[in-house]
């Protein structure tokens, strides 16, 4: 009996080993089947736009090759107008993109692909990445800005807007850093600097010291006008073939503000400041001229 129970599980597991098996073999005959029907569909396709194809085939490549001969021809312009490398990188990249999207698109429209979907597709898309990246957007065109106008470069002293001022160490496509002189790095999205007022410290080669100061009421001016003057001429930075502007400025209530001002060269301008009201102090004092400061006298009955 026992036997007789094992010859008949052993039956029944290989009848159900049959069946899977031939499950099996039955859905991969089916798959395979559906495989040559999607390959015999495309080579009728094929076949039956044989001729677009080759045209479309040519055309690409006849393409490709202009664009490259195009692409050449913009560096070496870019190259004559010294424009600057990372802007023409820029501009090169983003043109040889753009053709070769246009090129492939044209190319699927004389095989017969409908590209109107795809383009309203990628419309909807290309607006919408570009309202997520507004921000980002606006300091790449604040960069681009930049480069092409050039209103400064690496290497200036520039105040934005009245707020941050440093010199200028690197003129990137979204941010623009500067050094401060405390060693401080500053980091400026370029577009917040295209869209507000800039100050080019450095971009010529001399610049104007101002220096105010008083004199008390009783003093000799003509004392007081050759005695600065003499003492401007000893400064260090200072530049000869410029006039030297002396001038009063205002009667004040405790003395006469007076102004001198002088060029001196971009790289020594601080120098030359502090070194003109270090030594105007001291010529004054050398000469009895007195610098007056507020002060009070009381009267009592």
């Amino acid at each position: 009996m026992l036997l007789i129970g094992d010859l008949y599980n052993m039956a029944a597991d290989t009848a159900t080993t049959e069946s899977v098996v031939g499950d099996a073999v039955k859905e991969a005959t089916d798959q395979v089947s559906i495989v040559g029907q999607y390959i015999q569909k495309l080579t009728d396709w094929c076949m039956s736009k044989l001729g677009s194809i080759v045209v479309a085939v040519i055309f690409m490549v006849v393409c490709f090759k202009l664009v490259k001969l195009l692409l050449r021809i913009l560096r070496k312009s870019f190259e004559r107008s010294k424009l600057d490398p990372s802007v023409a990188g820029f501009f090169i990249s983003a043109v040889k993109i753009v053709l070769n999207v246009l090129i492939v698109l044209t190319a699927a429209s004389i095989v017969g692909f409908q590209i109107t979907s795809f383009i309203t597709i990628l419309g909807t898309a290309g607006v919408t990445l570009g309202l997520a990246l507004q921000g980002s957007l606006s300091n790449l065109a604040g960069g681009l800005l930049i480069l092409i106008l050039k209103p400064f470069r690496v290497g200036d002293y520039i105040v934005e807007n009245n707020t941050h001022c440093g010199t200028v160490v690197s003129i990137d496509i979204f941010y623009t850093r500067l050094i401060t002189f405390d060693n401080k790095s500053v980091v400026i999205p370029n577009g917040n600097i295209s869209n507000t007022s800039l100050v080019n410290v450095t971009e010529h080669d001399m610049r104007r010291v101002d220096i105010p100061f008083s004199v008390a009421y009783d003093s000799d001016m003509e004392k007081v006008k050759r005695v600065t003057i003499e003492t401007i001429k000893d400064v260090d930075g200072y530049l000869p073939d410029e006039q030297i502007l002396f001038y009063i400025d205002e009667f004040a209530d405790s003395g006469i503000n007076m102004y001198v001002k002088f060029y001196a060269t971009i790289e020594k301008f601080f120098d030359a400041k502090w070194d003109a009201m270090w030594k105007l102090k001291k010529a004054f004092d050398e000469n009895d001229i007195e610098i007056p400061f507020n002060q009070m006298d009381v009267h009592m009955k």
